[in-house]
């Protein structure tokens, strides 16, 4: 299940670009904070699945 939870990570940190460039080009520093915010969320779960891969 690991291939699947990094697929929908990348998904979620991809999204999270996107909306943090929208909002940065539209001046709405809501979705800026709010795309940041889940960019991170994906990027703390991606290191989370590296750490479960590293110690198989």
């Amino acid at each position: 299940m690991s291939v699947v939870d990094k697929a929908r990570n990348a998904l979620q940190r991809f999204a999270g670009r996107g909306k943090r460039t929208t909002g940065r080009a539209s001046g709405d520093r809501g979705m800026e904070a709010r795309g940041t915010a889940e960019k991170i969320g994906g990027d703390l779960r991606q290191a989370g699945e590296n750490l479960k891969d590293t110690k198989r």
